[in-house]
């Protein structure tokens, strides 16, 4: 599992009809996603998010969607 990534989005249609999540983002009565984590085994999407300090899973998506990918970028100078 990596950690890397901020954001993910899915669905075909990226500007009007996707769903996107990001970390950070409050969701689910108050909620905050704090990690989506990807599979590389068997190409499963996972988001997680985190209340009061308890971690639970959300979501899970599969390599069979429509899915767009932002990792975060760390430039080292």
């Amino acid at each position: 599992m990596s950690n890397k990534i901020r954001k993910i989005s899915i669905g075909s249609d990226y500007k009007n009809d996707a769903m996107h999540y990001s970390v950070g983002q409050e969701v689910y009565g108050g909620h905050h996603i704090c990690d989506i984590l990807s599979s590389e085994n068997n190409g499963e999407y996972l988001i997680y998010i985190e209340k009061n300090k308890e971690v639970l899973p959300w979501k899970k998506f599969n390599k069979n969607m429509a899915i767009s990918v932002e990792y975060n970028l760390t430039y080292s100078e």
